[in-house]
């Protein structure tokens, strides 16, 4: 097939793409958030992973321009996907309503956290919480070293070090004696300490231990 025809093919394909999502976007968003949730528990539970990758990473864009809390719950359980590339298109998207209407995004964080939540968004969620200046996210990234998952707490103290902002130690410092140990993907040399976890956060922050 020649070069243009398959061109216009990927055309005709985004156009038709944007305009269903049009049309679905205009639904009630009250209706919308239901079937999206649905759409979403289905694409979880297929064996064909590469399937599976097409449509969560969809879903968690369409997912993102609904309002509500089901949605802000159903971007968490794909966060908690095993796939690092639907992870990050979850972790976008939450950024995304983050932005606009971060008290969704925090309650629903707020919600796993209640219920100690383990799956690999707790792991994710302080990083993208910490790329938000407005509203303060130390709060809640805070919640974070309260997890009874060490990987969880040391999530939380790489974020607030990364976040900068010195204000953190109020947070860091009750973790300096803190025996557990957790394992970083970007950590070679094996477990880590979490107390001296945070005692290199609170020394990028500028803190003296």
């Amino acid at each position: 097939m020649p070069h243009t025809d398959l061109l216009h093919r990927i055309f005709d394909a985004d156009r038709t793409a944007r305009d269903a999502e049009e049309e679905l976007l205009g639904e009630p968003s009250d209706e919308l958030a239901p079937q999206l949730v649905g759409a979403v528990e289905e694409a979880l539970a297929l064996d064909d992973d590469e399937e599976a990758e097409l449509r969560l990473r969809r879903l968690a864009d369409l997912c993102a321009q609904v309002p509500g809390p089901k949605m802000a719950d159903t971007l968490l359980k794909i966060l908690d996907h095993p796939e690092p590339t639907i992870r990050a298109e979850a972790g976008e998207a939450l950024l995304d309503v983050a932005f606009e209407r971060f008290k969704e995004v925090a309650r629903a964080v707020e919600r796993a956290l209640d219920r100690d939540h383990q799956g690999l968004s707790m792991q994710e969620l302080p990083f993208v919480l910490t790329e938000i200046r407005d509203p303060d996210p130390l709060p809640l990234v805070a919640r974070f070293l309260s997890h009874p998952d060490a990987t969880v707490v040391a999530a939380g103290i790489e974020a607030m070090a990364a976040y900068g902002d010195p204000g953190a130690a109020k947070y860091l410092e009750p973790m300096l004696e803190d025996e557990r140990e957790a394992t970083l993907e970007d950590v070679d040399e094996g477990p880590t300490q979490i107390g001296e976890l945070a005692a290199a956060a609170l020394e990028e922050l500028g803190i003296e231990v």
